[in-house]
């Protein structure tokens, strides 16, 4: 068991940690989460050491052996091979020592403890590990210094994996990975036989892994049971619970006030009012939960529509160098209701045909045909690495949409989040998620007929991730998504395109379908069953593109009414405020008798019942189609 006593952690002069509290059984799978900056991963190194606590501490049992990935990538000469052996510290002292020990007694306790741990099956373990990370056996016997930083860390993880601790804590661990890479994680983490504590933003990971999730929010931890969706569930009806509370308040607060004010200035009732101002007085306030300006995410549809086809590519070849394509033998249509999404492992050309499709790169053959009117906005971690730190969103965007109005490149901004005071933040002050909106408000300030994102989810937690995939789903136009988050590609995504072997083909398959593939591929093996094709892709993704017609249409809906309950909620209050308080109403209505006044108010209170209904009616509706 681990346990988490009373933790206190400040750092900077700011509290990070306010006696958190939570006990870990023994061999769970945890999954902790949080949002962006709540102290996730302080938490973690507290737990390996790295960061003294300022109170309390965290208990588990002696000798336990913890494996952790340090922020230093491994380096030299030596191959991804030998430095994933050589993380097994006591298998490598015991073999060193059977080629130097001459008592025979002691060589047999040697050998004996190398059969106990295993030791003689650690090559092929190793080798199963690396190629599980896309690893060939080519590339096990390089040199480290051959590969880049984030081929380096899947070196590192390789090795916390075969090192095998006893409690494995993992920050992140799918940030350098790809889909295939991922998915083959998962399964792994699913049959780990030790304690787990991971730090992920992956949904399919928190539901397929983890049995507990511990959230970190306001510096305080919540153990709740089962994955992300049971979590999800448990916040949902806490939120309805303090909504009911915080609501049952405001109307008792209401009477209260009502209360107050119609009786204060009489003698005989001045004692009662007095009485309810001190019960109002010492009312304490049920906190709603706040809403997070960093999920907004609202892509502008375009307004003129385009007909079919957006792009086609006729046997079109794509690379680099002059005669050494990356892609050939391109054959490629894209509708302007498509939902793409690219799949295959780095390095195999996913990114070469995105930046073919934006038109930054030429076909070095064949044919590649694009409506004239189209407009591409094309999302990069490189635009987000980009952004000038001393500038501001307003500035960022007003450069871009040169000649528009002020009010227009307000109105951008706002879409994403980006209004009052953070349109005049430092980028350098804003978080990689908010740069990250950041970037998606500028490539889309033109309503693009086409979305090309290449892995927009680095910098977002769990709930700005599905916050994206609900503005995706909102959008109009086509949209191409490469992404290793397996559930926004599910939720995103009604046709796959294969990237692999010089090529990109037609995936005839679901995403199950898929993993089932790649977890075949990744064990050495081939697939045992070729993915089964769909009766009718294309009806599939017209079925598809009516959906997403049909929930736009209710969102819009729900939206309305939401509104216009807003706007009923304004007027009866200034009804109340006439009836109850003439002298600081509003003079139209401080001139009506109390008659008409009540009847008024009777006519919008019915209105309101009627549009609550038709919202909430719409709100159901939204989620029973998603």
């Amino acid at each position: 068991m681990l346990t988490i006593n009373g933790l206190t952690v400040r750092l900077g002069g700011r509290t990070i940690l306010d006696r958190a509290s939570a006990s870990l059984p023994g061999k769970s799978r945890t999954g902790l989460i949080g949002r962006n900056g709540a102290g996730k991963s302080t938490l973690m190194k507290v737990m390996i050491g790295q960061i003294e606590a300022d109170e309390g501490g965290i208990d588990m049992p002696r000798r336990t052996r913890v494996g952790y990935i340090a922020q230093q990538a491994p380096s030299g000469t030596a191959t991804p091979f030998d430095t994933v052996l050589a993380a097994d510290i006591e298998r490598a002292d015991l073999l060193a020592a059977s080629e130097t020990e001459t008592d025979p007694d002691k060589l047999a306790d040697i050998h004996e403890r190398l059969i106990a741990i295993d030791a003689y099956t650690a090559p092929a373990r190793a080798a199963r590990i690396l190629i599980g990370l896309g690893f060939d056996e080519a590339m096990q016997g390089q040199p480290l210094d051959s590969f880049s930083g984030g081929w380096k860390m899947r070196v590192a993880l390789a090795a916390l994996l075969f090192s095998n601790p006893d409690l494995l804590l993992l920050d992140e661990p799918s940030n350098h990975l790809d889909l295939e890479a991922t998915m083959w994680l998962e399964s792994f983490l699913r049959a780990y036989p030790g304690q787990l504590v991971v730090i992920s933003h992956e949904r399919d990971l928190l539901n397929n892994v983890v049995d507990h999730i511990l959230h970190l929010e306001g510096g305080k931890v919540t153990l709740y049971p089962g994955g992300y969706d049971a979590f999800e569930r448990q916040r949902a009806e806490r939120a309805a619970q303090l909504a009911a509370a915080k609501a049952a308040q405001d109307a008792q607060r209401a009477k209260l006030q009502d209360y107050i004010a119609r009786n204060s200035a009489r003698a005989s009732t001045a004692k009662q009012a007095q009485s309810r101002a001190k019960q109002l007085a010492r009312m304490q306030p049920v906190a709603a939960l706040v809403e997070d300006p960093s999920l907004v995410f609202d892509f502008p549809s375009p307004a003129d529509d385009l007909k079919p086809p957006l792009i086609t590519l006729d046997l079109a070849s794509v690379g680099y160098a002059p005669g050494a394509p990356v892609l050939s033998r391109l054959n490629l249509r894209i509708d302007p209701d498509d939902r793409i999404a690219l799949l295959g492992r780095n390095g195999n050309g996913k990114t070469t045909l995105a930046r073919l499709l934006a038109a930054q790169l030429s076909p070095m053959d064949g044919a590649m045909a694009a409506s004239g009117k189209m407009r591409v906005g094309y999302f990069t971690q490189y635009q987000v690495e980009e952004l000038d730190g001393a500038d501001t969103p307003l500035a960022h965007m007003t450069r871009v949409m040169a000649g528009k109005t002020p009010g227009a490149v307000r109105a951008q901004l706002g879409r994403f989040g980006f209004s009052g005071g953070k349109a005049t933040t430092e980028v350098a002050k804003l978080s990689g998620g908010e740069r990250a909106r950041l970037a998606l408000a500028l490539i889309t300030r033109e309503a693009p007929h086409l979305l090309i994102l290449d892995e927009p989810t680095n910098h977002l937690d769990v709930d700005a991730r599905e916050a994206l995939v609900q503005a995706l789903n909102g959008f109009d136009g086509a949209v191409l998504i490469v992404s290793h988050d397996r559930h926004m590609l599910e939720m995103s995504a009604d046709r796959l395109v294969l990237v692999d072997g010089g090529t990109a083909c037609e995936f005839d398959g679901s995403m199950d379908d898929y993993v089932a593939f790649i977890l075949g591929k990744s064990d050495g093996t081939e697939a045992k069953a070729a993915p089964a094709k769909p009766k009718d892709a294309k009806l599939a993704r017209q079925e598809a593109a009516r959906a997403r017609e049909a929930q736009a249409a209710l969102r819009k809906s729900a939206k309305d009414h939401e509104a216009r309950a807003g706007k009923l909620a304004r007027q009866i209050s200034a009804i109340d405020r006439a009836m109850f308080d003439p002298a600081g109403a509003d003079p139209a209505l401080a001139k009506l008798t109390m008659g008409d006044l009540a009847q008024r108010r009777g006519k919008l209170a019915a209105e309101m019942e009627a549009v609550e209904a038709a919202w909430m009616e719409a709100l159901e509706a939204i989620e029973a189609a998603a």
